[in-house]
């Protein structure tokens, strides 16, 4: 069903768990670093990287919501927190001589750009990486929603989920002991078997733009130049060949 194909530009889409390393909340600023390592060694092999952060080590519109917060303050308060990440993880690129710039799809100037397609282009053609915040601007959408729809916009080669499980299992693999891991799986099965490797939404908009989806986990070392060479372990998620 799949080939493995060479891409040149990528959307990295990374939780905000993957940020709080150790801890059970917050920015581990040593987990950070790690991930802005793994950033530039991709960005130093050639590829044009772009990428979007979750913002559930901060905060979680969706529990808020169950704690009697209004859903959409609840989602824009998320979409803040993604905004948080953004600024730590652009920092930490920063210092290691990677040229960053963020846009937040929720303008504030004073903090960041605003989101601007052909802008956010011309910064990956000259080299920069660019972190997208804010999810989509929207509530009831999530930022794998805001991930599915700026690798579309961007015209990405593949979109990259870094989590904390080496790709897509027909059940939970951390608590079914015989899960069977993927190594590819089409569009149609994932929303059909109900996979959860990301919303609906937002793989149906993969789906519909040809985007592959790539899931691997971030957390060991020198895993995602790995698997974007073609090697490691991890699954794709595409459209059957014809």
């Amino acid at each position: 069903m799949y080939k493995r194909l060479r891409f040149n530009r990528v959307l990295l889409k990374l939780s905000g768990e993957v940020l709080m390393g150790p801890s059970q909340f917050g920015i581990d600023p040593a987990t950070v670093a790690r991930v802005a390592d793994e950033i530039r060694a991709a960005r130093e092999a050639g590829y044009q990287l772009c990428i979007v952060v979750g913002g559930g080590n901060i905060f979680r519109g969706l529990a808020a919501t169950a704690r009697g917060i209004e859903r959409s303050s609840a989602d824009y308060m998320g979409m803040l927190a993604t905004v948080m990440n953004a600024l730590a993880v652009q920092n930490a690129l920063e210092c290691i001589g990677v040229d960053t710039r963020v846009q937040s799809a929720i303008p504030m100037p004073t903090v960041c750009e605003p989101f601007i397609r052909r802008r956010a282009e011309r910064h990956m053609e000259k080299g920069r990486v660019v972190i997208f915040a804010a999810g989509t601007g929207n509530p009831f959408f999530t930022t794998d929603s805001g991930a599915a729809l700026r690798a579309a916009e961007m015209k990405c080669d593949a979109l990259f989920k870094g989590t904390s499980v080496d790709g897509v299992y027909d059940a939970d693999p951390k608590k079914v002991n015989n899960a069977k891991r993927y190594d590819s799986v089409s569009f149609n099965r994932v929303l059909a078997d109900d996979l959860k490797v990301m919303d609906a939404s937002a793989t149906a908009l993969c789906r519909d733009n040809n985007i592959p989806i790539v899931v691997f986990n971030i957390r060991e070392q020198g895993n995602f130049s790995r698997v974007l060479d073609g090697e490691g372990v991890s699954t794709i998620v595409c459209n059957e060949e014809e």
